[in-house]
């Protein structure tokens, strides 16, 4: 399989620079162990932890492991072998002033954040590597946003049912290097080995046929607020099992939970979020959608258009080594605006549109924004899966998503 260039890629070489340790987490899949490689694997050793008798020895005997296995060092899976930290602890603080002397890897956040946090803090820089972008996938991994400088010509969009197609396949880089497999066969398995190996090694998830019945009510749900009251009366479950599992669906990032935008930062913690899911592969499998055209006028499209438009964006700034600070926007009133990029300086308002023809009105909620937070918000964009760019009056530009 080729390799793909990845926008991770300057972010990891510039904290391998920086810090003893590198930690790269991100869904399974995603690319973390090829990344690791091809950036590394001339210069560093490699042991994943995922087999089980690797993972025996470094919980029987971590020093001897260690001995072994000395920095500079891959070690893949780190979450299966959480007792290594404290020894990769004190084999760095023995050498603290090289770098680069551990890059770990890991597909659970939740227990990889545990032990950094306990173990490893001040040491190590924690990165994230999520699916392809579409900027990765057409050869432009550092292509710069729409509101950011250094935008150069922009790129040829998408014909609408080949937008669709790779809607259904999602980012994986397995399926996008290989565009003749079965993608629905693809996806069944990657959700049965993720609730097999990720979800049941998590303690809060017992039940995992109820578990996977939680999965499918949340995409059908994507993009819409999130009611734990009325998932956990759905599924039958209590609504603290609920948070539970959608606490492991994060750690695991396989979804996004978006936080309202309000001035006052306080109250983006306590008020309804949205869900979306971090891969539309992913969600079209859930959703038992396998056919484009099904996808683009059934029910879903416009949650899947929305949903994919804030993956792009989160991907193009995570792989930077960013925390996005993406959220929504909505009144009492019912006027709402689908993202807001804080990007720093400026808001960044930016509307999802499934109707192929942008018109004036469709800025109305960028409108009001822009009228309610003054000269902070800059120009917005109307995001559509149609071929035109143009402007819809003096602060809002439509553009075609294949130029995002």
């Amino acid at each position: 399989m080729a390799y793909i260039e990845r926008s991770a890629e300057e972010a990891v070489r510039r904290a391998a620079r920086e810090f003893p340790i590198v930690a790269l987490t991100g869904p399974r899949q995603s690319g973390k162990t090829t990344l690791l490689q091809h950036l590394f694997g001339r210069s560093h050793g490699y042991r994943s932890l995922e087999l089980p008798d690797v993972r025996a020895a470094a919980a029987s005997d971590p020093r001897g492991f260690l001995a072994l296995n000395p920095p500079p060092v891959i070690f893949d899976e780190i979450q299966h072998a959480p007792g290594l930290l404290p020894y990769i602890k004190e084999a760095v603080d023995a050498r603290r002033n090289r770098s680069g002397q551990f890059i770990l890897s890991g597909s659970q956040n939740l227990l990889v954040a545990q032990g950094v946090t306990e173990s490893l803090a001040g040491r190590v820089a924690v990165l994230k590597l999520l699916p392809l972008s579409y900027r990765e996938i057409a050869g432009l991994p550092n292509a710069p946003l729409p509101w950011e400088p250094g935008r150069k010509a922009r790129r040829e969009p998408m014909a609408p049912r080949d937008l669709w197609l790779s809607f259904l396949r999602g980012g994986y880089p397995e399926l996008v290097a290989n565009p003749g497999r079965d993608l629905s066969l693809w996806h069944a398995s990657y959700v049965q080995t993720y609730l097999e190996r990720d979800v049941r090694s998590l303690r809060q998830v017992g039940d995992l046929s109820q578990f996977q019945i939680f999965l499918r009510a949340l995409a059908a749900h994507a993009a819409q607020l999130l009611n734990l009251a009325s998932l956990s009366r759905d599924l039958g479950v209590a609504v603290n099992t609920v948070k539970a599992w959608l606490s492991v669906l994060e750690a695991t990032y396989q979804v996004i939970v978006l936080r309202p935008y309000y001035g006052n930062v306080g109250k983006r913690l306590v008020k309804t979020p949205k869900l979306y899911f971090a891969d539309l592969g992913t969600l079209c499998y859930l959703a038992g959608l396998k056919d484009p055209d099904h996808a683009m006028a059934g029910p879903m499209g416009g949650a899947l258009f929305e949903n994919a438009v804030l993956i792009e964006v989160l991907r193009a700034l995570t792989h930077r080594g960013q925390e996005p600070q993406v959220y929504f926007w909505r009144t009492a009133a019912g006027v709402e605006v689908d993202f807001v990029v804080d990007a720093g300086e400026t808001l960044v308002p930016i509307e999802v549109k499934l109707s192929t023809t942008p018109n004036p009105a469709m800025a109305s909620g960028i409108n009001a924004f822009k009228s309610d937070f003054g000269d902070r918000v800059a120009k917005g964009y109307i995001v559509h899966p149609g071929d035109t760019s143009l402007p819809l009056g003096p602060n809002t530009l439509a553009l075609p998503f294949g130029t995002l």
